[in-house]
């Protein structure tokens, strides 16, 4: 095993922060991870590095996820079961189903990130969330290097979270996950008003996976920053859940304050709208700054640091909660 030292991370972030590992090792199988993860006491692990913010050097092993391969469990009349290992790139595996006609994750492409971290986050995006086509996922238990297995129930699936991302944090690394996606009959998922309007522009009335893919990536291309271009990690907090009654209120003093319908008791605030309402849409700290035309994405221009994004994200949650009396809670995970 080819264990590195004093490895910069800086390509393994899409952020592109220039922090140090005083020792790395990139696993590309099950069995190298466990045999890893049985002599070392502590680790950190990286895969697309699309969902976290450096803030600082990394003492411990870091190990990057790069176990790829997909492979067809079972198929029935209109449906495909897969089982994807964590290293595949997340937009190139939502690619290849779209080439094999496998319907059910074409309102995610161009999602940043590796297979293995979807499930994390629960990723979503345009009416879908990963956690409607996943059966299982599977991983390796840190502490002890047995192999584990999860339903989709027992996932704990939430809005941009799971069980990996709370009880299990820094405890299981996901090896692989499955999925149930559609050979025949898809949903379309179509509803969702940019996809809507793009369809529109191409005159397209019955659409395709494909064409929705292309809407989505259409979309995204136009609003969001390409991280190979300008260091970002995509959404960096999470749309405020409130309750009805505090957004009834809210509304009386900002009468275009927007919401979309969760419960009947709350709703969804988007907020980049907040963000943008308290002024921080564009703002442009030389090196760091929040993106121009996408308040919810900040950004490294190229020489910034994690502290700087960092506490440029304080910042907006101070300014947030002092304007509207609503926390906004960070996506992307900070170390």
């Amino acid at each position: 095993m080819n264990i590195q030292e004093h490895i910069s991370l800086k390509e393994y972030n899409t952020f592109g922060m220039h922090v140090y590992a005083k020792r790395f090792v990139s696993v590309s199988s099950f069995f190298a991870l466990k045999n890893i993860l049985e002599k070392e006491k502590e680790v950190y692990i990286i895969s697309g590095g699309s969902n976290i913010l450096l803030t600082k050097d990394i003492s411990c092993l870091v190990i990057h996820i790069d176990i790829k391969g997909i492979s067809i469990d079972k198929e029935e009349e209109n449906y495909i079961y897969l089982t994807v290992n964590a290293g595949e790139h997340w937009h190139d595996f939502v690619n290849w189903c779209i080439a094999q006609n496998y319907g059910g994750l074409e309102n995610l492409s161009l999602i940043p990130g590796y297979v293995g971290t979807a499930p994390i986050q629960n990723i979503g995006a345009y009416g879908v969330e990963v956690k409607d086509a996943i059966t299982k996922v599977e991983g390796i238990d840190i502490k002890s290097g047995k192999r584990v297995s999860f339903s989709n129930t027992a996932c704990n699936f939430g809005y941009r979270n799971s069980i990996f991302k709370q009880k299990l944090k820094n405890k299981v690394v996901i090896t692989a996950v499955s999925f149930k996606l559609t050979k025949t009959k898809h949903v379309i998922n179509s509803s969702y008003g940019a996809i809507e309007s793009e369809l529109k522009k191409k005159n397209i009335v019955n659409p395709s996976i494909k064409d929705i893919s292309e809407a989505v990536i259409s979309i995204r291309k136009s609003k969001l920053p390409d991280p190979k271009k300008i260091g970002n990690s995509g959404s960096f907090f999470k749309n405020p859940v409130i309750a009805i009654t505090k957004y009834e209120a809210l509304q009386k003093q900002f009468p275009k304050i927007p919401s979309y319908p969760i419960s009947e008791n709350e709703v969804k605030v988007p907020a980049g709208w907040l963000i943008e309402n308290i002024g921080y849409k564009g703002k442009n700290y030389g090196t760091y700054g929040v993106h121009e035309k996408q308040a919810l994405v900040l950004v490294n221009y190229g020489d910034a640091s994690g502290k700087d994004i960092y506490r440029l994200a304080q910042e907006i949650q101070k300014e947030v909660e002092k304007k509207f009396g609503i926390h906004l809670e960070m996506e992307v995970n900070i170390l």
